[in-house]
């Protein structure tokens, strides 16, 4: 074959081949996972009694009393009540302090699959499905947070592709956890 020929069939494969697979991007995307899913402990919070972030601290403080991971306390100041955590010395390691309180890890997520490829005109944006998984002993105190949240269960995230140097790159995410560090 002539090297003239040859130049214009490599151009047009390469040109058939730019559109993002999907194989491509939940390996781009799979890399990112699995993420840990925390429940956030405050150290000092107060609400109304009676309404619904008061039941949440009350349905916090019994399950924490549960654990024996901290000590808590209630002080009631007229129509309000402040609560406060305290982090015991044998709680697990794996209790860190955050922004005004504790984290501790209550489960991951796992990749499971991409649902929709959509082209843009910048790129690539992909919707795919994450899964509740391996739940920790912290995982009661995550439901007590979260009630409607069950192992198995999915929701979806977004990534952003670009191409850029001939090769697509995952460019971001709306994921709001991270990787276990």
């Amino acid at each position: 074959m002539r090297p003239a020929l040859l130049l214009p069939i490599l151009l047009l494969t390469l040109a058939c081949n730019s559109k993002l697979e999907r194989t491509r991007a939940e390996d781009l995307i799979r890399k990112d996972y699995p993420v840990v899913v925390p429940v956030t402990v405050p150290e000092k919070a107060s609400a109304e009694k009676g309404s619904p972030e008061h039941l949440r601290l009350a349905a916090l403080r019994e399950s924490l009393d549960k654990s024996g991971w901290f000590d808590s306390a209630v002080q009631a100041e007229g129509s309000r009540e402040t609560f406060s955590f305290r982090l015991k010395p044998s709680a697990p390691k794996d209790i860190k302090a955050a922004p005004k309180g504790f984290s501790m890890p209550a489960a991951q997520a796992v990749f499971v699959r991409t649902v929709r490829l959509e082209p843009t005109r910048e790129g690539a944006r992909v919707t795919y499905e994450i899964r509740l998984d391996s739940p920790t002993a912290q995982f009661p105190l995550f439901q007590s947070l979260h009630p409607d949240a069950r192992i198995g269960q999915t929701k979806q995230r977004h990534a952003t592709f670009e191409r850029r140097r001939g090769s697509w790159e995952l460019t971001g995410t709306d994921e709001a956890f991270r990787k276990a560090e």
